[in-house]
């Protein structure tokens, strides 16, 4: 499996999500990017937020969004240099 434009945007609407409030959602507006509204209503239809437009993060999409924010932290990662 690859990382397609789809799954990528999916990661990014999972990245902005606050791990550290859970009682704080996402709401994604009409006027936000086409691929952004796509993304959310991707990540709705797979049981990960409550809400089509974004809303809270459920046992499944706070599990998903810890795994994505913590693959962001690793990759950008930049080792010192000597």
């Amino acid at each position: 499996m690859s990382y397609t434009p789809e799954l990528i945007a999916e990661l990014e609407i999972l990245a902005l999500f606050n791990l550290a409030n859970t009682q704080e959602g996402l709401k994604i507006h009409h006027t936000a990017a086409p691929s952004a509204i796509a993304a959310v209503r991707r990540l709705y239809d797979k049981g990960l937020v409550d809400a089509a437009d974004g809303g809270y993060l459920t046992s499944l999409g706070l599990d998903a969004a810890e795994h994505a924010q913590s693959l962001l932290t690793i990759l950008a990662f930049e080792p010192e240099t000597a």
